[in-house]
């Protein structure tokens, strides 16, 4: 894995999961999932582009968010509950392994990781990182913003399911300050800043942070008003001005008995039914060009619920 391996961490680790048999009709996503190597092959592959995973191991930002730690144990959390699920991807899937976050050095991590994103989609895939709180953002924009599809000019979109806007102006960064990073990152190379969130909890989001919204343009739907019928019409709305898309989910999106693992989980939430229709939306759009899953916190799951959830929207947004 050349093209990643100075930024990673971990190295990918053997997946598990039931076995009902070697042939492709048995086959579950443990026996699919490769070892990252590299460059995607031949145009064959780019009509449905491989997808490669990277895990993002951090809690740092929730920690300096004040919120419950926890979300570094997410990517293997994630992968565990994704091995036993029936294959019926038409890509190819690899893993790279784990950027890690150690002695809270948050922005290094957030670096390497962005960097291993930037050279897996110049590779061709459509790169996925398993994070983390939702300072995984930052670390995915990093690596999007670098990649030749947006430093040669395509509109990026970045599409956010969540009950925050995680826009908060603070001396230091966190899981509650990336999208403000990238609104910075943006006006600083000279593009427009396109953020829409779906879901947005109007208790949990204090004024200064609406004003913010307001300031920068944001896009975004309460979760009262999440409907199938309006968070279809905003998405497309949304997806109708960009070329390329960053989806980013944030977990706590979902209603908390639907999400229990989470650092805050939710009062009210959005129905998983719209959140997943959402994903295949975007799926269909052929505009995905990266996507996360963040906030996951195993040690407040129940019965590995909150997992399954995210294992179960990755393996939607991927089919």
């Amino acid at each position: 894995m050349p093209a990643v391996s100075p930024a990673v961490d971990t190295p990918p680790q053997p997946w598990t999961g039931r076995n009902d048999g070697d042939a492709a009709a048995h086959r579950r996503w443990w026996q699919a999932v490769q070892p990252y190597s590299g460059p995607a092959e031949s145009a064959a592959a780019q009509a449905s582009r491989p997808a490669a995973l990277l895990g993002f191991s951090s809690d740092e930002g929730v920690r300096r968010n004040k919120g419950r730690q926890g979300a570094a144990a997410a990517p293997a959390a994630i992968r565990a509950a994704l091995g036993p699920l029936a294959f019926h991807l038409g890509r190819t899937v690899s893993d790279a392994g784990d950027v890690a976050v150690t002695d809270g050095s948050l922005e290094d991590g957030q670096e390497r990781a962005g960097r291993a994103v930037a050279a897996m989609l110049d590779a061709g895939h459509l790169t996925v990182v398993l994070g983390g709180g939702h300072e995984t953002a930052y670390a995915s924009y990093l690596g999007v913003a670098a990649s030749a599809d947006v430093k040669g000019g395509r509109r990026l979109g970045v599409l956010n399911l969540d009950a925050h806007f995680d826009l908060r102006d603070e001396p230091v960064a966190s899981s509650g300050t990336p999208f403000l990073q990238m609104a910075r990152a943006e006006a600083a190379a000279g593009r427009d800043f396109r953020y829409a969130v779906v879901g947005i909890s109007e208790p949990n989001n204090t004024r200064a942070l609406f004003d913010t919204a307001g300031e920068l343009g944001v896009q975004y739907l309460l979760d009262e008003d999440c409907t199938a019928e309006r968070t279809e019409a905003f998405v497309a709305g949304f997806l109708a001005d960009i070329d390329v898309l960053y989806l980013t989910i944030d977990l706590d999106v979902l209603p908390a008995p639907v999400a229990p693992g989470v650092s805050a989980p939710a009062a009210y939430g959005v129905p998983l039914p719209v959140i997943s229709a959402v994903c295949r939306q975007v799926a269909a759009s052929g505009k995905l060009l990266h996507l996360d899953v963040a906030e996951l916190n195993p040690e407040f799951d129940i019965d590995g619920r909150t997992a399954r959830v995210a294992a179960r929207l990755l393996n939607t947004l991927l089919r």
